[in-house]
């Protein structure tokens, strides 16, 4: 089997692949990653492994020194698995971005914007010849509620329902940060909103936040970035 690690800022999420579908997956917060020997399934043979990573470099040494086998991290580059890079320079893109969009090709070739929505939320959009032509970087939905609470003196950290007429501080401040992720992701998707087959494929840990009020034709995938992984594993050693 094939085990993928996507480790965040907040979250570390795993998967052991085999053949094309997922046989184990599992989420512990970065923090904790290097208890990820304890997580995997002991009796499962693992063949290679293979992560993206933008948490510390502290976390990816505690990552390394826990598993007892050698985890390729990879890197954004020019093209690779159908997706070409417009980036001003490629490498500088995050390796859990690259891996989002690589994903998102394998579930889809039209044109998409891809989200993941976690600590930041990333809006990349990819051209339906595999071209990633540039995206955003925003707050993901609880950081711009908790900069709220922060920088404020009066505001709470919201615990609010989304409202589309909010009457409440608590609904106004969680309905504000979904509104503001809600209209750049809107934004970006309006470039290609007359594409056959255009869509929005939404992954990350508020992802079902944003599914449940998003206007646009949208696609939920968890664990996108894993599946780009997968991808790329398969097309650097094909033959196994």
């Amino acid at each position: 089997m094939i085990l993928c690690i996507d480790c965040g800022n907040t979250r570390l999420k795993w998967g052991l692949r085999s053949g094309s579908g997922w046989a184990f997956t599992g989420t512990l917060p970065t923090a904790d990653a290097a208890t990820i020997r304890s997580c995997l399934p002991a009796a499962v043979p693992i063949e290679r492994a293979i992560g993206c990573i933008v948490a510390s470099s502290k976390v990816c040494a505690a990552i390394e020194a826990a598993l007892p086998f050698t985890l390729t991290w990879i890197k954004a580059s020019d093209t690779q698995c159908g997706v070409t890079s417009r980036y001003d320079t490629p490498a500088q893109l995050g390796a859990d971005r690259w891996a989002a969009l690589i994903g998102a090709r394998g579930f889809h070739e039209n044109a998409c914007v891809v989200v993941s929505a976690g600590t930041a939320t990333t809006i990349d959009l990819l051209d339906a010849a595999g071209v990633f032509q540039g995206g955003l970087i925003i707050p993901g939905v609880d950081l711009m509620r908790s900069a709220l609470a922060s920088n404020t003196a009066r505001l709470p950290h919201a615990s609010g329902r989304y409202q589309p007429l909010p009457r409440s501080t608590q609904d106004a401040i969680t309905s504000g940060a979904i509104c503001a992720t809600l209209g750049a992701i809107d934004r970006m998707f309006s470039s290609i909103a007359q594409e056959p087959g255009a869509l929005c494929i939404l992954s990350g840990g508020s992802a079902e936040t944003l599914s449940n009020e998003i206007a646009l034709p949208h696609l939920r995938i968890d664990n996108l970035a894993l599946e780009g992984l997968a991808r790329i594993a398969t097309e650097m050693n094909p033959a196994r």
